[in-house]
């Protein structure tokens, strides 16, 4: 079982540690934060896109292509009513001397981010307290 610890550092700052790994996080001034790192919320959309940049760069990587000039962009439309995420676009761009026969494979790639998967599959949660010592 992967473990995270998640840890409140100071203000409205929430860290989570995973082995040597630290991802900080802040709420923006307008919510009681110093806005000194991206609020968990905007971690959680960068992951999307970042996981399928990496199944775009493995790719070009695995084929010999370079990925200079290649991004992605993402745009979220949001429900106005319970204002969640309704969907997410990702246009992967390229550059004009990329391969025209890859880029319906580039998409096939970056379908297969894990974060998608778990988003179109979503785990089961639990939440408990415990007393530490």
């Amino acid at each position: 079982m992967s473990e995270f610890i998640i840890d409140f550092p100071g203000g409205a700052r929430v860290d989570a540690h995973y082995g040597p790994y630290t991802v900080r996080t802040d709420q923006p001034r307008s919510g009681g934060g110093d806005d000194s790192a991206p609020a968990p919320f905007l971690v959680f959309l960068a992951s999307i896109g970042t996981c399928a940049g990496i199944y775009v760069l493995g790719f070009c990587r695995q084929r010999g292509l370079s990925a200079e000039g290649i991004r992605l962009v993402q745009r979220m439309e949001m429900d106005p009513a319970t204002r969640l995420v309704r969907r997410v676009y990702l246009d992967i761009q390229v550059p004009p001397s990329f391969p025209e026969k890859y880029r319906d494979a580039l998409i096939r790639a970056a379908d297969q981010c894990a974060v998608k998967k778990h988003l179109e599959s979503p785990p089961q949660f639990t939440v408990t307290t415990s007393v530490t010592e």
